[in-house]
Formats: C-alpha cells, structure tokens, sequence
C-alpha cells in the first residue's frame, strides 16, 4: 500500500512493485491507513514502459454514501473481487466475507494489508437458499434478536471487480403472495360455494318437497293412531267397572266415564259442569259430603281413599269408596283432580252378612261350650235350689213353733241361696244371649274373675284348681265383654279338657294378667302334653279339631274375636310341659 510519495518518478523494476500489482494490471485497489478510518484508494500504473515508473494514487471517500445505505430499510453491501464487505449498510457484517477465503486469498490480503491489520473475515451468518434457474436467491438471518427473510440480488461491477449486493425484505413479498393465493382460494371458494349453493338449493328444494310429502304421510298416519287411540280409550273407559271422574280445580266435572253414570244413574250430560253440591249427595249427610269434597279439592284426601254413601237417582243407597289424585296436563301443570269411584255396596253387604255369621258362629259355639257344661251347671244350679227347699221347710217349722230368731235366720239363707241361683243364670243367659252389648270400656280382671265363677263347678269336677296371677292397677281395654268372655271360657275350657291324662295333684290352669307398654297381655297355661307341630299348622283352622265329638270352630272363632278386637292370639309350648296361648290387646287411651 502507498502514501502519497508513492506518486514519484523514480524507475523501479517489477520486482519493486507494490503489493498488489501485476504486470498485466492496468488498476491496483488497496485501502489508506493512514487515518482511522479504512478509505478505499485506486492504484494506476503508468502505462507504455517494461517497468513500473511509478503509481498514481487516487483516495475515494465512500463515506457519505455508507452513511446513506446506514439508514435504508434492507441490507445493501459492497464486496471486493474475494468476496470481502468493505462497504455494507448493516455495521455487525462489514470486513466479513461472503464466502470462506481461500488460504491463499487470505495470505494475499494479510500480505497487501489491504484491509490494514485485519487478518481475520469470518463468514457473514447468513442461511442461503437457491432456486435453479432463478437470479436471486433467499436469505435468512437474524437481526436484532429477530429472524428476517430477505431476496437478495447480486450485482456485478466489471470495472472494479467489486459485487454489489442488494436485500428486500421477503415478509412484504410473502404477504403479497399470501394475499394472492388467499384471494385466488377465496374466488374459488366463492366459485365453488357458489356451485355447492345451487346444488344445495336444489337438494334442498327436493328435500322439502319429499319431507312434505313424508309429513303427509307422517300427519295420516299419526291422525289414524290418535283416532285408534281415542277409541282404545274410549273403549276402555266404557268398560271399566270403577267409575272415573275429573273435575277442575273449582271442583267443576269435566268429565265422567259410563261407570260412573251407572253408579250414580245420572246421565252425562246431567253430570257435566255440576259444581257441588251434586245431585248424587244424600240430603241427610251434606256436612260429610262437603268435608270430603274440600279435602279432595285441597290436597287433603287419603292415600288410601275414604267411603262415601251417595244416593242413586232412584234412591236407592249405593256405597262406594273414592281415591283422588291431582291431574296433570301435558305441560306438567295440574289441572284439576281425577277421582276414581269403586261401588263397595255389595262388599258391604258380604261384610254385614259375614258379621252376621260370625256372630251366629260364636253364638252357636257359646251354647256349644254351654252344653259341654251342661251337667257341671246343673249340678251347680241344684245345689242352692236344694237349700232353698231345706231352707224354706226349715222356715215353716219355725214359723209354727213361733222361733222368730230361727225364722228369720233362715229366710236370710234362702235369700241368699236365691241371689247365688239368679247370678249363676244370669251368667248364663248372658253367654246364651244372640245378642251382645257391643264394645264398651271394660276390665279384663273382671271378666276373667266372672268366667272363673260360672266355670268353679267344671273345673271342680276335672279335679283342677286355678292360680290367678293379677296385675291389680291394670290398665282397661276397649271389647265387647261378652266375646272377650267367650274366649277365657274356651281357653280355660281347653285347658281343663287338655289334662285329662295329668296326675290330679297337677291339674293347675294358670292365668296372668299383665301390662306392657300399651297392651294389656293375657296368659293361660296348662300343664297338660302341651301342641304337637301336626297339630300347631292347623289349630286355627276352621273345622280342626282333636276332640272326637267336637266341631272345630273354637280356636277359630277366638282368633277372630280377637284380631276384630285388633289384637292378636298366639300359643307356645311350655319348657316345664304344657301350652300357654297368649291375647295381646290394645289399652285404653
């Protein structure tokens, strides 16, 4: 490289040239350093001689143009013949090499101090791609901490064997041709959104004329299933025995099926818009018929339904029993209520004439029991009327001999002996009567102790004592004394006949009367074989029995008294020997 006294005359050979120079260069390009900066300098040898006479030095100042390239949006740089920027808007790449250098490129420039001391060009970081065929070509590189994509575009300056490289950034060029590849795919889009709409139009257009067609077909179809179903209803409502009545929430009838109508015997028509009272409702028993009807409309009627007596329009009585429940529509909203009406008139009348033989049988079974006493009675009955005849001889004779003191006596003993042969048919007429009192407050001690005396002269003729075990403050129950009699007396009667074949000195009936909790419990126990399992399965039965000349009503006939006392009757044997049966009822409140 040459200062400016480099321009002298002075012959020298071309072993003298400078660096840089070949004989068959007409130019030399170095750099000045001789200031800070690294300026481009132009060599010219002079021409017409063998020898190198001298050099002619030109310093071009490049500077106002790098700093115009400085503020340019793209990257432009300038490189040598070797591919080194010298010149480049982007600082960070000036002095790097395109390419990797030669070794012996690299040895020239270090030897010509071209660049001055720099003896080191890294390869600028770029990511090149190539197209076949095509001028420029892609460059990725990061700048500023973001990575760009650039076009680049080299261009070639013979005269100084300089490239002059120019970068446009890509991102505009990518949304450009984004931006045509959308607007080419949105035209197609709309073409084909255009074709598929007509196809759609007219599909559509085929499907509403068949799905109009099917709705026909579907609206015949559904109108032939709701007549069939109308009539299905129909049908069974008008063989349905219960009657069914609807009434809206005024308790207006809105409807009313043909069992109903018979039930009542009033038309439908005459039924239809009825609001309480209704002609059905007995004169005599309004207020009833009202409460009813109030609760029914208010939510209020039983699950289980309640009776009502309704008067038929002939005016006959007809009992029935109700069940209401709200009625819903369709859009779950109530409505009203639906109420069902059972006639029970004939389930009444079997229960009253059930009642009727019930009582018939236990009648039957109390005279029954009556006549296995029959002779224990009598002799019970003979013994005071036998006084009474002692009695009163014994009176006339006094009389006649004029013992007042005597007399009087014995009047006082015939009183007596009458009154003990009055209570003994007075306790049996009241076991023979048809008739009973019905259900009153009554003491179950009491009943067992007047049992116990109409029975003293039965169970002195088994041989048999009793022991009473009473609870005294026992609490009363709610029965018919009579019935509740006629069961002690079979259970006692039972267990006098069950030990039979028992030593005599064993012949004991026990009875104990108790309270627990809000039943009073009655236990009678014998001490006789006690109940096989055989006879266990059936000793409720009607018409069983273990007795050769009995009927088999009487344990079927207790069982019934005491479940229609709504209490319960139940046996076991005893560990010791023997059967205990066991009545359980209800206190008093």
């Amino acid at each position: 490289m040459l200062s400016r006294r480099a321009a002298s005359t002075r012959r020298r050979s071309a072993a003298d040239a400078p660096p840089g120079w070949a004989p068959n260069q007409s130019q030399w390009r170095g750099s000045n350093v001789t200031s800070r900066a690294v300026t481009p300098s132009l060599g010219l040898p002079r021409a017409g001689f063998s020898v190198l006479l001298g050099v002619v030095a030109v310093k071009v100042s490049l500077h106002e143009i790098e700093t115009t390239w400085a503020n340019s949006r793209d990257p432009i740089m300038l490189a040598d013949a070797r591919g080194i920027f010298f010149m480049s808007s982007v600082s960070a790449w000036r002095y790097q090499s395109k390419h990797a250098l030669s070794h012996e490129d690299l040895e020239v420039v270090r030897a010509d101090k071209q660049y001055g001391s720099r003896s080191d060009f890294a390869t600028v970081p770029w990511s090149v791609e190539r197209a076949p065929g095509q001028p420029g070509y892609r460059v990725r590189v990061t700048l500023d901490g973001r990575t760009r994509s650039f076009v680049a575009m080299d261009e070639s300056v013979p005269e100084l064997g300089w490239t002059l490289t120019v970068m446009a950034d890509d991102a505009p060029v990518t949304e450009v041709r984004i931006l045509t590849w959308v607007l080419g795919a949105l035209a197609a889009g709309l073409a084909l959104l255009g074709g598929l709409f007509w196809r759609l139009r007219e599909r559509r257009f085929r499907e509403q004329r068949d799905a109009r067609r099917e709705l026909e077909v579907q609206v015949r179809e559904r109108t032939s299933e709701l007549q069939e179903a109308h009539a299905f209803r129909k049908a069974m409502e008008d063989s349905l025995l219960v009657g069914m009545r609807a009434r809206d929430l005024q308790g207006r009838i809105v409807y009313v099926n043909p069992a109903l109508c018979e039930i009542t015997g009033y038309s439908a028509d005459e039924l239809l818009g009825c609001l309480p009272p209704y002609p059905y409702w007995r004169p005599d028993d309004l207020e009833r018929h009202w409460q009813d009807s109030d609760a029914s409309l208010s939510g209020r009627a039983a699950l289980t339904g309640f009776e009502s007596r309704i008067l038929h329009k002939d005016g006959h009585e007809v009992h029935t029993m109700v069940y209401t429940a709200p009625l819903i529509d369709a859009k779950g909203q109530q409505n009203g209520w639906m109420s069902s009406v059972v006639d029970i008139s004939e389930q009444k009348r079997g229960v009253a004439r059930q009642r009727l033989h019930d009582k018939q049988l236990q009648h039957s079974s109390r005279l029954a029991s009556l006549g296995e006493m029959a002779s224990a009675l009598a002799h019970e009955l003979n013994q005071p009327l036998m006084a009474l005849s002692n009695f009163a001889s014994a009176a006339q004779a006094f009389a006649q001999q004029g013992n007042q003191t005597l007399l009087v006596d014995s009047l006082d003993e015939i009183k007596t002996q009458a009154r003990r042969s009055g209570e003994i048919v007075r306790r049996i007429r009241g076991l023979a009567q048809q008739q009973t009192r019905g259900m009153e407050t009554c003491s179950l001690n009491d009943i067992i102790d007047n049992i116990l005396l109409l029975l003293q002269a039965e169970i002195r003729m088994h041989g048999a004592r009793v022991v009473k075990r009473q609870q005294p403050d026992l609490a009363q129950v709610s029965g018919d004394r009579v019935l509740l009699g006629q069961v002690i007396l079979n259970l006692v009667m039972n267990s006098l006949q069950a030990m039979q074949d028992t030593a005599a000195e064993a012949r004991v009936v026990e009875i104990e009367t108790l309270q627990v909790d809000e039943a009073v419990v009655v236990r009678v126990a014998d001490r006789g074989p006690g109940i096989s399992n055989e006879v266990a399965e059936h000793i409720f039965e009607p018409f069983f029995t273990t007795k050769p000349d009995g009927l088999g009503l009487g344990m079927n006939i207790c069982r019934t008294i005491i479940e229609s006392h709504r209490g319960r009757l139940s046996f076991e044997n005893r560990a010791d020997g023997g059967a205990v049966f066991i009545i359980q009822l209800a206190c008093t409140t």
